[in-house]
């Protein structure tokens, strides 16, 4: 297999075409997979993948989704041979940092080596590097910038706006600190104003419910006098891992003429959006969480150009973090008239082999395939919802299932018999430190507080990102084991 710059890819990543009579190369968790299952070599019988998750042959969802992820298994325990996580440990906590590959961790340290060996330094915007990143987010080299991390690109986008006193922001109240934080400084130094929908959580939900909120609620602002002059939200939020409907909410955004600002942090690497057929203004994402490259590396999309996809005049901004300035007007046309991602890359002498490492990582994505990579995640995370409903029943998920467009990688879950003990954080904090402590390999998750609508207090939910290294039978133990400690818990 070749990468993106047509380089043979290490034998060590080990992304072969494996048939599934290749039994005596399966490793003993793939064997012990497919066993677990019944199919042993005869899984090849299982034919072309099907299109539908229920209903096919009497299959139930779990089932129908279970197969989806059993089909393409060889691939992905080849995918997941790329990785050095430790095997006492079953990683789900992507959502909070993700990690290197084998490859792109050579790539830091050859750098890293080559950075010492030569007393390099890292001036330049490094536009050789952003080049070959940008065409795997749909965007040109000038609207692709390297941050610090998605709180970095954050403050970046919002911070550099040229607000005036009055203007209004309208955001949810599920947004993290890396983007309230700005919001804050904003209203302190330039006189903004935030205004907060109430998010809804569970399955009983739409992408409709998001354009109908944000709608209604800057039409009522406008009914006020308000002056609203841009949207923020996050997408998915990573306290529940509501996918809020970027495609959707910029129709939102093109009608009432806003900026747009999304909190990407988790989509860089699980899901393979197109950033100029979106649209948006400012898309703030990691490079170290999903899209599994080194600490201290972000992606911020910045809108550079006049696209089809957004036709409204691109926002006054102004760097505030650089040592790159470009006084020349933005264009009106789709053409570029500067880079502006430069001004957010560079500044003074960064520390090239982190970006050098992020790229490979991003080539690394691109060769596997980005869509091929988004739909295993969102496959593994249906099958992980869907055994949640099936033990605990629909009413515990604050994740919703059903509409696709609201879909991600990251579950937020209540697990406990009783639920008003979710309500209890340290009771919560038990079940995740538990649900490491108590079995080998551990688990490792998380939980996150946020406001439930008509709630006394803040829940707890439970949170699972499950990402490329996992597989259907990890998924399966971990509802196994979250059902004893509930069980225990209750």
């Amino acid at each position: 297999m070749q990468d993106a710059s047509g380089k043979q890819l290490e034998s060590s990543v080990g992304l072969t075409n494996l048939s599934l009579e290749d039994e005596a190369r399966w490793s003993v968790k793939r064997r012990d997979f497919l066993r677990m299952l019944g199919y042993g070599a005869s899984a090849a019988a299982l034919g072309p993948l099907m299109a539908g998750c229920g209903g096919a042959n009497g299959q139930t969802t779990v089932e129908g989704l279970r197969a989806k992820l059993v089909q393409d298994e060889a691939f992905w325990t080849d995918v997941q041979n790329m990785f050095v996580l430790r095997t006492d440990k079953t990683y789900m906590n992507i959502g909070t940092a993700g990690s290197m590959p084998e490859v792109v961790l050579s790539v830091f340290q050859e750098e890293n080596f080559a950075k010492a060996a030569d007393s390099l330094n890292g001036y330049g915007t490094h536009a050789d590097l952003r080049a070959l990143v940008a065409p795997g987010f749909g965007v040109d080299s000038d609207e692709l910038a390297f941050s610090a991390n998605t709180s970095s690109g954050m403050c970046h986008a919002i911070l550099g706006i040229d607000w005036q006193a009055g203007d209004v922001v309208v955001t949810t109240n599920h947004e993290h600190g890396g983007g309230d934080t700005p919001l804050a400084i904003a209203v302190d130094r330039f006189g903004i104003e935030v205004s907060r929908i109430s998010m809804p959580v569970g399955n009983n939900q739409s992408a409709a419910t998001y354009v109908e909120l944000f709608d209604e609620r800057i039409r009522a602002l406008k009914a006020q006098g308000k002056r609203v002059r841009a949207m923020m939200w996050s997408s998915p939020t990573y306290k529940t891992g509501t996918m809020l409907p970027i495609a959707d909410l910029m129709e939102v955004v093109k009608t009432h003429e806003l900026i747009s600002i999304v909190d990407g942090a988790h989509l860089p690497g699980m899901m393979a959006y197109d950033y100029g057929a979106l649209g948006v203004d400012f898309m703030s994402g990691a490079g170290h969480k999903w899209q599994c490259g080194p600490g201290s590396t972000g992606i911020l999309i910045i809108r550079n150009k006049i696209r089809s996809s957004n036709p409204l005049p691109l926002p006054n901004w102004y760097p505030v973090h650089t040592s790159y300035y470009n006084t020349t007007p933005r264009t009106t046309n789709g053409t570029a008239t500067y880079d502006v991602a430069a001004s957010v890359t560079t500044c003074g002498s960064v520390h090239t082999p982190m970006f050098k490492a992020l790229v490979r990582a991003c080539e690394l994505w691109d060769t596997i395939g980005r869509k091929k990579i988004e739909t295993y995640d969102l496959t593994l995370s249906s099958y992980l919802k869907e055994k949640i409903v099936e033990l605990w029943g629909v009413d515990a998920l604050y994740s919703p299932k059903d509409d696709p467009k609201l879909l991600s990688a990251l579950t937020s879950f209540n697990p406990f018999r009783n639920a008003n003990d979710i309500m209890d954080q340290a009771k919560s904090s038990e079940f995740v430190s538990r649900m490491l402590a108590d079995y080998s390999p551990g688990f490792v998750i998380r939980n996150a507080g946020f406001d439930v609508i008509g709630a006394p207090s803040q829940h707890y939910g439970v949170r699972v990102s499950t990402h490329l290294w996992q597989d259907a039978n990890d998924v399966d133990r971990l509802v196994a084991a979250m059902w004893e400690v509930s069980n225990a818990m209750a």
